[in-house]
């Protein structure tokens, strides 16, 4: 599944020591990877900018209670970054978010499981070093 990016094509926001650089080249990116490569970190610092952002919201573990089917059927013209997907996403969430054509998704977790995924969604965090801090981008996973 290929289609572009709804709400933005780039996202960037520096915190302290790190600069979160994301250029989405899809509707739904499937950002994946291990324990400790700072995809929750990523994700803290682009709930921070929710605030100011109204074009942004995030969604966690902390939601696990909510009903986030609802929450994002009810949600137009927004880029939804969802942490910890694995355990928030029932397979009818699922489905859903994979048919919204009125959200963009970043979808942060382990297992895309009825996502309608392809490997042009799949992306995986890349950390770097510039200068005094750290700057996290994403690239294509395979």
């Amino acid at each position: 599944m290929k289609s572009k990016p709804i709400v933005m094509d780039h996202f960037s926001t520096i915190h302290s020591s790190f600069i979160v650089n994301f250029t989405f080249k899809n509707n739904i990116t499937i950002l994946m990877g291990d324990s400790g490569t700072g995809k929750t970190a990523a994700f803290s610092f682009i709930r921070e900018c929710m605030a100011v952002n109204s074009k942004i919201l995030c969604l966690n573990y902390l939601d696990f209670q909510k009903d986030i089917k609802n929450i994002i059927s009810n949600t137009e013209g927004k880029l939804i970054v969802i942490d910890n997907a694995d355990i928030l996403l029932d397979d009818a969430t699922r489905k859903y978010i994979s048919l919204d054509d009125r959200n963009q998704y970043l979808i942060i977790g382990r297992n895309p499981k009825n996502l309608f995924t392809t490997k042009e969604n799949l992306f995986e965090l890349i950390s770097k070093n510039v200068g005094e801090q750290t700057e996290f981008t994403i690239k294509e996973y395979l």
